[in-house]
């Protein structure tokens, strides 16, 4: 009997959304594809920030840093023992937890992605959680093709609610894999997952490791809806405008930022997202206003002593910086994009009568998100604020996932990044593929 070569071990992404961890063996070639944090399964022990992890003993207690030898920074006994960790994107539930990785790993992501985590390692305070210092980031584009010993990575972009993501054709010596990441079709850069599918399709994959994210919570819409429903909202609305989207979501970003421009109105963003902004203007690929832009400024919140990235950014952008004293005498001409975190700040501004709020993001999907957004309901029924939800997913339908999965038509199919793999497999029971829904830390031959 001929020995198996190649192998998948899931750490993470297992029947939860996010904390991928996937580790590719070949031959004597190891290779991790994400290493994010699991929010789902950490949430089950903690809440931040009262109850937070203090060591990395916790993490491992509850495996919420899964069990490896040869991987951590603090396993000071071991040596290295993976050649390379791929990361698709720079979500935290795909990336966070390369900050433990031992330095001499290095990691290989998308230029728009190095970039981003670099400015997330400056402008997030150093934890036990978030130390990306010292990383050996490798960036990559479309094209690329990346030897790590006899294994071959081709990373081939796709659509995302963050830029820089990327799926994975995967060369191993008993065929290709393909890792789609986080991807989706009805997003402002469909042709972009469309390259990637067709290149899946030419490799005649063995296996086909893929997000599930939707399979309880499709919706139809897209992108262009968001932005023509945020247009009315904002045409129609009489006072201040708060909104509230992911700093990392560039497109939803543009999409406020348009509206801001069609109706007159300015975008009044936060340290942090004014902070990413600047970085991401060293990416010549990527389409993002510089902070010099009429339209744009950077909101100061009130406080007794601001990080040196936010001094200097005070001082390079001073003519762009507004307090809540100085918005409150403009709100008719303001879009504000704010979060829970921020509520404060409205005892200042008090927005006038026909202000409103507009959620842009994920609605609440916990227990603790729940008890926020009830918090959150609280301060805008004080001051009179509707709230608007407008929203469209990161990731792929069902359905057109089933279509990608036919059209790619795998040996194999390893469904990841979902909370019911066993609906997951019935929805996709009449494909040719097999589908293998998967164990936490079980391997997995490709070849059986």
């Amino acid at each position: 009997m001929v020995k198996a070569k190649t192998s998948l071990t899931f750490y993470g992404g297992v029947n939860e959304i996010g904390g991928n961890k996937i580790l590719l063996v070949d031959r004597d070639t190891k290779i991790f594809f994400d290493f994010g944090m699991s929010f789902t399964l950490k949430a089950q022990y903690y809440s931040s920030p009262f109850l937070s992890p203090k060591s990395e003993e916790s993490l491992l207690e509850f495996e919420i840093l899964p069990k490896i030898r040869g991987v951590y920074a603090f396993d000071k006994e071991t040596e290295a023992d993976v050649d390379a960790v791929f990361l698709s994107h720079a979500h935290m539930d795909h990336a966070a937890y390369i900050s433990f990785l031992k330095r001499e790993i290095p990691v290989y992501c998308g230029e728009t992605a190095k970039l981003m985590l670099e400015a997330f390692s400056k402008i997030r305070p150093k934890g036990l959680e978030f130390d990306f210092e010292g990383i050996l980031f490798h960036g990559f584009r479309t094209g690329d093709k990346i030897a790590i010993n006899n294994v071959e990575i081709e990373p081939i972009h796709v659509d995302h609610s963050v830029p820089g993501a990327y799926g994975f054709l995967i060369h191993t010596s008993e065929g290709t894999i393909i890792y789609t990441g986080d991807f989706r079709m009805h997003g402002s850069k469909p042709q972009m997952t469309r390259e990637f599918i067709e290149k899946a399709e030419e490799t005649k994959p063995t296996a086909v490791i893929c997000e599930g994210t939707n399979m309880t919570g499709a919706t139809i819409s897209s992108e262009n809806e968001v932005k023509k429903k945020v247009s009315r909202i904002i045409e129609n609305t009489e006072g201040l405008v708060l909104a509230d989207f992911a700093r990392t979501d560039i497109d939803r970003f543009n999409t406020f930022y348009t509206a801001a421009g069609k109706t007159g109105r300015c975008l009044v963003i936060s340290m942090r997202q004014a902070y990413l902004l600047n970085e991401l203007q060293k990416d010549k690929k990527l389409k993002v206003p510089n902070l010099r832009d009429e339209r744009l400024f950077i909101f100061q919140k009130k406080k007794k002593r601001p990080y040196r990235w936010e001094k200097e950014l005070m001082e390079a952008f001073e003519d762009k910086v507004l307090d809540a004293k100085a918005l409150s005498k403009k709100q008719c001409a303001m879009i504000l994009v704010t979060s829970f975190y921020d509520l404060e700040e409205l005892v200042e501004i008090k927005p006038t009568p026909g202000s409103c709020y507009i959620l842009s993001a994920s609605e609440p999907f916990n227990e603790e998100m729940e008890i926020d957004h009830q918090r959150l309901k609280n301060w805008l029924k004080h001051y009179g604020l509707p709230q608007y939800h407008v929203h469209v997913s990161g990731h792929i339908m069902p359905l057109q996932l089933k279509h990608v999965l036919k059209r790619i038509n795998p040996e194999k199919v390893f469904p990841v990044h979902v909370e019911h793999s066993d609906l997951f497999a019935r929805f996709m029971r009449d494909l040719k593929s097999k589908v293998v829904c998967v164990e936490k830390g079980k391997g997995y031959q490709i070849q059986s």
